[in-house]
């Protein structure tokens, strides 16, 4: 009987290691500008498994938690590239990153040597409708200008 329970709570006590240790939180560097920018990356590495993203607009920094057991960083950043932003290790998709409203497209990285010094842009930033939005943006993207 006392090797029963001292089993039963050893065992108790990996499990609940285990369970511990796949709980993880990274930072990602996501490429975007606006709003809509952080509802569209948020909401994709949510959709990838995520259970928390929070994207930082000026330093392009999403921190995100997650269980191990379940997604990887990996899958949280292919999900966010498939939606059209440039993460650190996966590139978008060109015909994602070509769906993304004017204002959310940012200079993206090129191959070549001089690639890490590119700066990201507002390029291509949206007007509010009333001052003659043609791009079809969002309103409230607006403030990305």
């Amino acid at each position: 009987m006392n090797k029963k329970y001292i089993l039963s709570t050893v065992a108790a006590i990996f499990i609940s290691v285990c369970s511990f240790a796949q709980a993880k939180t990274d930072t990602i560097k996501v490429y975007g500008n606006c709003e809509s920018c952080k509802d569209r990356i948020e909401t994709a590495a949510k959709d990838a498994g995520a259970t928390a993203a929070d994207w930082n607009e000026k330093t392009k920094l999403l921190v995100v938690s997650y269980d191990a057991a379940a997604t990887t960083n990996l899958k949280i950043q292919e999900k966010i590239a498939a939606v059209g932003h440039d993460t650190q290790d996966v590139k978008a998709p060109e015909g994602s990153y070509k769906k993304l409203p004017g204002c959310c497209k940012y200079e993206r990285k090129s191959a070549g040597k001089d690639a890490a010094k590119q700066k990201i842009t507002k390029a291509g930033c949206c007007l509010p409708a009333e001052a003659g939005n043609s791009k079809g943006c969002a309103a409230k993207t607006a403030a990305c200008c």
